[in-house]
Formats: structure tokens, C-alpha cells, sequence
């Protein structure tokens, strides 16, 4: 007790302390101090050329130039590089997919690289409408043994790069901008005379990058691009690919989109050069930078499947190719078995793909919020034939090769409309949203004691014990019909149903067998004890086909009130008979309310039978 006051104390101090108190319970201030808005020391100027950015008025309208760096750039960050058999596979699957600029290796620094590219090649592997793409540096030695590893190849491109931003000419190279210059400048003309000489009757693509372009001064960029267009002899027929790389994402999509819109603005000959892209993911904005971009004027994407690259990777070519295509863009890739490339690309790389990940991930179509479950549920209850317009599905799961029995699952966060879903597509079982709600109360004490999700079986077999095995204290053992005895009583029935352990029958009369049935029932059961049932809500539907339906049945619901001199006990209850015959089905609808209601303990129904 004298340590309550104290412990009040001590919480009320917590709350009232701030950041970088002397106690210590809560952090510091991270070191801001070291670090410096990108804008702050990077200008982006208008001028006559670039008055002022257009992109954010424009839209894209057509899918790029795509262009797979997979087997290496992305073969370059993993842990363990694909062997042979892994790239071929790879190799494979991006001409199957669609893509038609593959970068294949890096054939003067690996052996690996070399020994594949010589065996698409030699081997008569690489379609006549695909180029190559190899990547070497600015020396002749890697140069010649570049041009020995595609030769024979139809189509090349030959990538050269070097680096030309303000932080590495100044750490790295302490070199200046002339020496940067004479760098790319002197490897291009090398290049150009080599393949010339070596690569005489092959359709050869020069792709120039100045890696680290996004730290690069956009006048030194411009300066390093236009002396490498002019001596290779850029023109609208022989296009220089110019590769403008966020090879270290620095600062917000819209800054990228703005050098790029720069950079096309200011090339003196645009008709004669490929803007192609290659951003990063540091930031975690590589798709918003590379769709800005574009916008800017860009016609080329350099990318891998899923992101994968150095750091946080490269800018992801599935995401883009299908953020296009939600928008009735044709991405001109072809991802419509999207788990093949998942376990294609999964198996080369040994990297997983998140379960979150945009499109592919194994959980990006399922819902497990109970409103979610009902929109899409209505969504899909209420598509046309056209166009795909569905609540929380901006693409249709069939057109990747889903299947939409993944769309709803059900755990404790999940409502009435994503487990009557499971139902009926699994089970063509259909329940009215009352009795949905009724059931969904079950299937939540089930979730909310295990923690876990329910599979559509589990739902299943709940249903079923909550409706259809639930035999005490009645059960139906057979009826038959007959007409009536007047006019205004048109069914006869007699029944045999199972009181606890005793046998009886019943009889009653009615403009119906379902009528005739509940006369029979308050007659002999609970008129005598004061007491009667009514029902209402009275539903029959055909089971839907699904999976796991043999044959036609009635799926019937039915909801009962218990009465006592004319007054309501307890909660009206719900039943559901499934059979063949459509009254049987009812019937046994009626004798589940009524079980339900026994077992709820809510009235006096049963409280006198033996």
C-alpha cells in the first residue's frame, strides 16, 4: 500500500519526459547534424531550354524499352551467384516472359559469365529479335575479351560506364572533371574501333552509363554524354543507349524525374539517343522514380525481376510491368503464370519474395478484414464482363495465373462476408446475411481461442456442427404427405421424429408441408406445456457447383422464435437442412432452429420433455 503512491509517482514522471532526459528512458535526437538536404547543394536551374518541368501534366501511354539486368547486375549482389545451370534457366524464362535486351554477363571479369554467354550463343539459344547486353570497363584487355565472348551473337550491346559524380571524382579518383571526361571519351572511341574490326555483319548498341548520374552535376553529365554521342556517331538509325543511372538513390522520385526531363531537354541530338533508366531502391521509391522518369521522357527501363540488386536492389521489372497493365497498358512482358516467375526466380537467386510484395506476394489478394471480405465479395457478385472493378483487387488474380479461392481468408479479424465467400465457393453452401452474421459469431470463438486462421474446411466442419449434425434433442426419422381434409388445408403430414430416446409421431395440417410440419410439432410437443414456436425467414436455394459437390441439393433456412403465452423467450435461431429433396431439406432446417434453440439455454422450449 505505501508503495502505490510512489509507482503513481514514477509513471506520471515517465510520461512528462522528453527526448534526451537525463534518465534515460526515452532516446536522444538521431544525429540530423550529419547529414544534408540533397536540393540544399544540388541545382536543378531553368533555363531557355527547360523554362519550366512539364512531367507532372503528363502521363505514360506506352510500356518502355524493358531491359533485364538479372544475370548481372543482380547476379552480382547475391550471396551465392548463380552457377550455369541457374542463369541458363533464368536466361530462359526472360525470353519466355518477353523480354527481348537481356544484360547476360560481365565476360572479361568472370569466366562463369564468359562460358555462358559463349553457350547461348554457340548453341543457337538467343532469338533473332533479341539483343545481348555485356558490360566492360574503358581498357582494352577487358575490351577484347568482351568482344571474344559475343562474338557471333546477331545482336550486341556493348555497355561501357564509369563513374562521374562530384563525391567520386573527389574521394575515389581525385580526379578532375577533364580526367573524368577523357575516361569515357577514350574507352568509347577504343570500343567503337574494336568492334569495327572484331564484330563486322552483328548489329552492335552502344550503351553509355555515368554511374553515380545522379550525383553528377547535370552540366557535367550533359558535357560527358554529348563527347561520348559524337564519337560513336549517334544518329536516329545507330541510337547511343545514354543509361542515366540513380545508382544510389539520393533524394525524392520527383528530384530524378527533374534531371531526367533536364537531361532530354538539353541533348542537342534527342532523336538520336535512348534515355534509359537504372534506379535503385535506397529509398524505397526505385517504381515512383522510374514511373516519374518516364513521364520526363525517358524510353527505357534497366531493371530485375523482384528488385534484386546491391543494397536494397534495383528497381523491380515485375511491379512496373503490371502497375502498367492495371492501367490498360499492353507492358509488351507477359506475366500471366506469375508463379512460375516467382519460382524461377526464387530458385536462381535464393532469395524469397515477401509475402506483401507488390503483385506476387502470397498473401497481396487475400483479405482477412471482415469489411474488405464483404466489399469483395459484392464486388465480384456484381462484375461485368468488361471492365475489372472490384473493391481492394486493382487487378484480376486470373490474369497472373491466381486463383480466387486465395482472394479471402478468415482469421479473428474477419466478418460475416469473407466466411459465407469460403462457403459458397468452397462448399456452394449460400446462407441469407442474417444467418451469416449468426454464424460468423461461432467461427469467431474458434479464432479468437486459437489465435490462428481457419481454413475453409475447418469453417466447413463448424458449420456443420453448428447446423447440420446437431441431432438432440429432436431429429426427423421419415414423414410422408398427403392431400388435405378441406379447401383451405392442402397438406396432410405425419412425421416420425426422435425425442431424446423415444420415438413418436406427429401429424398436423397446413397450406404447405413446412406449415403442416410446425402444426404437427406445437401439437403434440409444446401446445400441451403452454409453449409454441413460430418461424420465419424461410429460405430454399440450390447448392451451387463447387469443388466439392457431387451431385444437386437443396440448401433450405429457416428461423425459429420460441413463444409462452404469447410472449417471445429467449433469441430467434437459425437452421439449415441440406438434402436432395427440397422438403426434406426444410424440414430438417426446422428441427436444427429448434435444436439451436435447446442448446442455447435462453428459453423453455424444452424444458418439459423427457
Amino acid at each position: 500500500r505505501e508503495a502505490m503512491p510512489e509507482n503513481e509517482e514514477l509513471v506520471a514522471k515517465r510520461r512528462k519526459l522528453g527526448p534526451g532526459s537525463e534518465t534515460g528512458l526515452r532516446g536522444g535526437k538521431m544525429p540530423i547534424d550529419k547529414y544534408r538536404n540533397f536540393t540544399s547543394w544540388y541545382p536543378i536551374p531553368f533555363d531557355e531550354k527547360w523554362p519550366t518541368r512539364t512531367w507532372p501534366s503528363k502521363k505514360i501511354e506506352k510500356a518502355p524499352r524493358w531491359c533485364s539486368v538479372d544475370l548481372r547486375d543482380g547476379n552480382q549482389a547475391l550471396i551465392n551467384p548463380m552457377n550455369h545451370e541457374k542463369k541458363l534457366r533464368l536466361f530462359m524464362h526472360l525470353i519466355k516472359i518477353g523480354y527481348k535486351e537481356i544484360e547476360v554477363g560481365f565476360p572479361a571479369a568472370s569466366q562463369t559469365d564468359f562460358d555462358f554467354i559463349r553457350h547461348i550463343i554457340d548453341n543457337g539459344l538467343v532469338p533473332d529479335d533479341v539483343y545481348v547486353q555485356v558490360l566492360t570497363q574503358a581498357r582494352e584487355p577487358l575490351i577484347k575479351r568482351t568482344i571474344e565472348g559475343v562474338r557471333g551473337a546477331k545482336n550486341v550491346v556493348l555497355h561501357i560506364y564509369n563513374s562521374t559524380s562530384e563525391l567520386q571524382r573527389r574521394v575515389v579518383f581525385k580526379a578532375e572533371r577533364d580526367d573524368i571526361k577523357k575516361m569515357a571519351v577514350e574507352g568509347t572511341k577504343l570500343l567503337k574501333e574494336l568492334a569495327e574490326k572484331e564484330l563486322k555483319g552483328v548489329n552492335v548498341r552502344l550503351e553509355y552509363s555515368p554511374e553515380s548520374f545522379t550525383g553528377t552535376e547535370l552540366d557535367f553529365a550533359l558535357e560527358v554524354c554529348e563527347a561520348v554521342c559524337d564519337v560513336w556517331g549517334a544518329t536516329p538509325q545507330n541510337q547511343v543507349i545514354l543509361n542515366l543511372p540513380s545508382t544510389v538513390e539520393m533524394a525524392t522520385p520527383n528530384i530524378y524525374a527533374d534531371q531526367i526531363e533536364w537531361m532530354c531537354a538539353h541533348i542537342s541530338r534527342r532523336d538520336s539517343v535512348c534515355i534509359s533508366l537504372h534506379p535503385h531502391n535506397d529509398r524505397g521509391t526505385g517504381i515512383a522514380a522510374a514511373e516519374l522518369a518516364l513521364m520526363a521522357g525517358a524510353d527505357r527501363v534497366e531493371g530485375c525481376l523482384f528488385g534484386n540488386g546491391e543494397r536494397t536492389g534495383n528497381v523491380c521489372l515485375v511491379t512496373l510491368a503490371l502497375n502498367l497493365f492495371t492501367q490498360g497498358i499492353d507492358p509488351e512482358v507477359v506475366y500471366n503464370e506469375l508463379d512460375e516467375t516467382i519460382e524461377i526466380a526464387e530458385f536462381c537467386t535464393e532469395l524469397k519474395v515477401p509475402e506483401r510484395y507488390p503483385w506476387a506476394g502470397s498473401l497481396v489478394y487475400t483479405a482477412f478484414s471482415g469489411s474488405h471480405q464483404d466489399a469483395i465479395k459484392k464486388g465480384l457478385e456484381a462484375l461485368g464482363d468488361k471492365v475489372w472493378e472490384v473493391p481492394y483487387l486493382p487487378i484480376d488474380p486470373h490474369d497472373i495465373g491466381r486463383q480466387y479461392e486465395a482472394i479471402i481468408r478468415v482469421n479473428s479479424q474477419s466478418g460475416k462476408g469473407g466466411i459465407a465467400y469460403l462457403l459458397e465457393t468452397e462448399y456452394g453452401i449460400a446462407m441469407p446475411k442474417d444467418c451469416q452474421a449468426e454464424f460468423s459469431q461461432v467461427v469467431q470463438k474458434i479464432t479468437d481461442a486459437s489465435g490462428k486462421e481457419v481454413s475453409p474446411k475447418e469453417i466447413y466442419d463448424a458449420f456443420n456442427s453448428c447446423f447440420i449434425d446437431l441431432k438432440e434433442p429432436l431429429s426427423l426419422i421419415d414423414y410422408e404427405m398427403s392431400k388435405g381434409s378441406s379447401g383451405d388445408i392442402e397438406v396432410s403430414l405425419k412425421a416420425h421424429i426422435r425425442v431424446g430416446i423415444e420415438d413418436i409421431e406427429i401429424t398436423g395440417e397446413g397450406n404447405g408441408p413446412v406449415s403442416a410440419f410446425v402444426s404437427g410439432l406445437n401439437k403434440k410437443l409444446f401446445a400441451p406445456h403452454m409453449m409454441h414456436f413460430e418461424l420465419s425467414d424461410y429460405s430454399s436455394v440450390a447448392r451451387a457447383q463447387c469443388k466439392q459437390l457431387q451431385s444437386s441439393e437443396a440448401v433450405a433456412t429457416v428461423r425459429c422464435q420460441a413463444m409462452n403465452c404469447g410472449k417471445k423467450q429467449g433469441g430467434r435461431r437459425f437452421g439449415i437442412g441440406i438434402h436432395r429433396n427440397t422438403t426434406t431439406a426444410v424440414l430438417q432446417a426446422v428441427m436444427s432452429a429448434l435444436n439451436r434453440i435447446g442448446s442455447a439455454g435462453d428459453s423453455k422450449l424444452f424444458s418439459k420433455l423427457k
